[in-house]
């Protein structure tokens, strides 16, 4: 079974970073050729990242290094000299110095608005930066855009969210879930200075988006803002893993090593019980298989809600639909879903993408039991209708007037559609069984 459109768990006991992240997505089977590409869609350059397997306390994980030496593209006005690869954090704008690069964090989302990435890959790793320069502005009592990044602006953590969020467009999956998030207990020294652990802004972050946390029970530093950042916006449920048919293991190293457990992230890819089940009926029924695609939408005008329906059912959807719902916050919006044949799936997913304000499309596959269906033609004063008529074992069962037929002829005769539509099945019962 494909890894794409399935359930993802986030194990983080000891805790997350955006490397840790980037690592366990390889090992899962993200294709490595996709982060080049991203990479060098976004000017950080295609040979920038190195991809080692390493143990950890005897578990064989994936660690990542980014080459903070390769020549950034045109475009990049990096200052002051690269930092090591670590935790860090943001804060207001400043003159830079020896120690640490700066990137404002306008800038930065100026250069992937301006990229090549994908849409969707935009959107995510945009998503992510704002949840750090969020917190950054709450922390440091600034505006966002006078935000500027420190080690979390460096090379290598623009590139650990460029690739979470190339993963996770990858794998597109239909829920996200993760328990609690290990944040460690103590001290860590920054551009700031010393500051307290859980790191300010992972815990803003973290806030922020209703997440758990614990200590771990390890005195150091366990979730950066980066890999905060990675969970608030990929996560759809903050719970245990739910029932899932487990297909793939990725595990992500840090480069710390723990006294008492390995220093590593763990991604699982399940099938969801219920979403298995579906994909074994319509198997078995010899029907082709279907898809439930949806999305939640709380920022889109609702305007353009009827050109996204219309345009799904020309892409092949058998069906398209939104409804009214309430989300977090009490803030008003629509679940946009659509019922899709496998060889349409990806079609009106990637239009949803592009015509939508969403971030992401849930989808699972679906089993159904329909009547066989035959049309019929009818005549009325107006003109033909077509009835559609549905039979179970070669039974009719019930009867339908094409509206669009009714509509037409209604409209030619300056008659009510309702007269026609009832001309139609008058004279459908006529025909007798």
């Amino acid at each position: 079974m494909t890894l794409v459109g399935q359930h993802l768990h986030f194990d983080c006991a000891s805790g997350i970073a955006g490397d840790m992240t980037l690592a366990a997505m390889l090992d899962l089977g993200v294709p490595r050729e996709l982060i080049d590409a991203a990479f060098a869609a976004v000017g950080l350059g295609s040979k920038r990242l190195r991809a080692t397997k390493i143990t950890k306390h005897a578990m064989a994980a994936m660690q990542v290094d980014i080459d903070v030496e390769v020549p950034l593209g045109k475009g990049w006005a990096l200052v002051g000299a690269p930092t090591s690869a670590g935790h860090g954090h943001g804060g207001p704008a400043q003159q830079p110095n020896a120690d640490h690069e700066h990137h404002a964090y306008a800038a930065i989302a100026a250069r992937l608005r301006g990229s090549t990435l994908t849409a969707e890959v935009k959107t995510r790793a945009l998503d992510m930066f704002d949840r750090i320069a969020r917190a950054e502005a709450k922390l440091h009592g600034v505006a966002i855009d006078h935000v500027a990044f420190h080690e979390v602006g460096a090379i290598d953590s623009i590139a650990d969210v460029v690739g979470a969020a190339t993963a996770l467009a990858y794998l597109a999956p239909a829920s996200v879930s993760c328990a609690v998030v290990a944040m460690g207990f103590g001290q860590v020294t920054c551009a700031h200075g010393v500051l307290p652990v859980p790191s300010p802004a992972a815990l803003e972050i973290l806030r922020e988006c209703g997440g758990i946390m614990s200590d771990g029970g390890v005195a150091r530093e366990l979730c950066t803002p980066t890999g905060a950042a990675i969970l608030a916006h990929a996560v759809t449920q903050g719970t245990p893993c739910p029932p899932v048919r487990p297909l793939a293991m990725g595990w992500g190293a840090g480069h710390a090593d723990l006294a008492d457990r390995a220093n590593v992230v763990r991604v699982v890819v399940g099938a969801r019980a219920e979403l298995a089940a579906a994909a074994t009926t319509a198997a078995s029924s010899g029907e082709p298989q279907l898809w439930q695609i949806e999305c939640n939408l709380d920022d889109m005008n609702p305007q353009w809600l009827p050109d996204v329906v219309a345009g799904s059912l020309a892409l092949g959807a058998l069906d398209a639909w939104s409804s009214a719902v309430t989300m977090k916050k009490g803030r008003p919006a629509f679940v946009l879903s659509a019922l899709v044949p496998d060889d349409a799936r990806a079609a009106v997913t990637s239009m949803w993408l592009r015509e939508t304000t969403t971030l992401g499309v849930r989808h699972w596959p679906i089993a159904r039991t329909i009547l066989d269906r035959r049309m019929i033609e009818v005549q009325t004063a107006w003109g033909p209708v077509g009835v559609k008529v549905a039979y179970q074992g070669g039974v009719a069962l019930k009867a339908m007037p094409e509206h669009e037929d009714c509509a037409r002829l209604a409209a030619a005769a300056g008659v009510a559609t309702k007269q026609v539509y009832e001309a139609a099945l008058a004279a459908y019962l006529r025909l007798g069984p």
